[in-house]
């Protein structure tokens, strides 16, 4: 394959992963507990199903990135938000995710969790992930066009 079509390949991973984001954690996460007869404790339980399963496509999805970069050489802006976005993703993945899992096991099992809620920070990663990909889009796919215009594959009129 050129490098014109791991590039793209690139481009899908990235705008696909920021969608998985705003779908699940900005649109589905909130309106699921609106849903009527969804006790607290359901919602928690399809949560930390959604979540676990998301964790594991975006573990996928950077490795894939993080490869592909070895091929097409990005720029180094978009170097370092995928640096960024992977270190995100490990503290959620390590640290964020289980606790998050743990007080919710507490809850659906009728228990009261102790100690303040790692929610927020699991909120604010979500959003510095989001913007990071948006931004590392936008850096990659304007280095690409103009790759492309420099190989003379496309002409800009």
């Amino acid at each position: 394959m050129e490098k014109q079509g791991y590039r793209g390949i690139m481009l899908l991973l990235i705008f696909l992963w920021a969608g998985m984001i705003l779908g699940i954690s900005f649109l589905e996460a909130p309106l699921k507990f609106k849903a009527p007869n969804v006790t607290l404790g359901i919602g928690l339980g399809i949560g930390r199903l959604v979540f676990g399963t998301l964790n594991k496509i975006e573990l996928l999805f950077s490795f894939l990135l993080i490869a592909l970069s070895f091929i097409t050489r990005p720029p180094i802006k978009f170097r370092y938000l995928l640096g960024l976005l992977c270190m995100i993703l490990l503290f959620q993945t390590i640290w964020l995710l289980p606790a998050l899992d743990e007080r919710a096991q507490i809850i659906i099992d009728g228990g009261i969790p102790s100690g303040n809620s790692p929610h927020m920070y699991y909120v604010v990663a979500e959003v510095i992930k989001l913007i990071s990909l948006i931004t590392a889009g936008i850096i990659f796919f304007n280095n690409s066009m103009k790759l492309i215009q420099k190989e003379g594959l496309w002409k800009a009129s």
